[in-house]
């Protein structure tokens, strides 16, 4: 039996795989998809939630129903990793009932360790060093209103965190130009920088850590994220004194070039990462982005069982 394929990071895909992934995807969209009965008929996934969420249970169930599968909710309290049973049992006798596993966790070691057991393919729906899925669907929405991605200036503007991360590998891999700004001390990790700085000069794409809000003039996408994410509600008011300078408003608009993209990978705090005037620009393709979470993890998962 051959090892199946897992998405735990956006470096598990090649550039051209990853492009291959948002076409089936922009065709799912647009209603053009056939395969002459639904791809994942008489499929189940299994979707593991250590932390909650509205997008990617949402995204996952509906897409699996849509694609004609079957998704199971498995909460916290019905899977303590690690704790009631291990995660390699839990991984191999998951393997046994469904076709797909979707694992939204804290550490990113716990998806590792699920692919590592399981017999069937592994998603990782968040973790904390990565969120690839969710740069699937922003990459989809940037091709959408740019028509490409490499040689896109893209600027991160908040923490060095799982979403930067995979923003990071993602651009290095399809030759999209990519900068984090941050505060002093919350920069992506170093490791992270290196690796898709190396990656991105076979590609062509500039990736780039800045202190400084003026990095991202002439910005094609400005992107923003919350300013502390869950598990960090007690650093959040020490990260909002520390953010307030980082935020995506009028201001930013006036350095970025003209029809920049606005993101966020919501959900928004309003008046804090972004104001909402900004939010809802003509520019602003926030919602965009949260359907496409369905569309390109329709075709991930598609791509992972065929």
């Amino acid at each position: 039996m051959s090892k199946p394929r897992h998405f735990l990071s956006m470096l598990d895909f090649s550039r051209e795989e990853i492009l291959q992934v948002l076409e089936l995807a922009k065709t799912m969209k647009s209603g053009g998809y056939s395969s002459g009965d639904m791809p994942m008929k008489g499929k189940t996934l299994a979707m593991i939630f250590q932390k909650p969420s509205l997008r990617t249970r949402v995204s996952f169930e509906t897409g699996m129903t849509k694609l004609g599968g079957h998704a199971v909710y498995l909460a916290p309290t019905d899977i303590s990793l690690g704790k009631r049973e291990t995660t390699e049992d839990i991984a191999l006798v998951l393997s046994r009932y469904v076709d797909i596993i979707m694992a939204r966790v804290f550490g990113h070691d716990i998806v590792v360790d699920l692919a590592k057991h399981a017999t069937v393919p592994i998603i990782n729906g968040l973790s904390d060093y990565e969120h690839p899925c969710q740069i699937l669907a922003d990459f989809q929405t940037i091709v959408e209103r740019k028509g490409r991605l490499d040689g896109i200036k893209c600027c991160f503007i908040c923490d060095g965190n799982n979403v930067a991360h995979s923003l990071m590998f993602g651009a290095a891999r399809v030759g999209m130009h990519m900068t984090i700004i941050t505060p002093p001390g919350h920069e992506p990790k170093e490791q992270v920088t290196k690796q898709a700085t190396e990656i991105g000069r076979e590609t062509g794409s500039v990736i780039a850590v800045s202190n400084d809000l003026a990095a991202a003039s002439g910005a094609d996408v400005v992107y923003t994220d919350v300013w502390a994410s869950m598990g960090q509600e007690d650093e959040a008011e020490d990260r909002r004194k520390k953010f307030t300078n980082y935020r995506i408003d009028a201001e930013t608009m006036n350095i970025a070039a003209p029809e920049c993209v606005v993101l966020h990978c919501l959900p928004a705090h309003y008046g804090e990462e972004i104001d909402y005037d900004t939010s809802r620009l003509p520019n602003a393709a926030i919602f965009d982005q949260a359907e496409n979470r369905m569309h390109a993890q329709n075709a991930l998962m598609v791509f992972l069982t065929k």
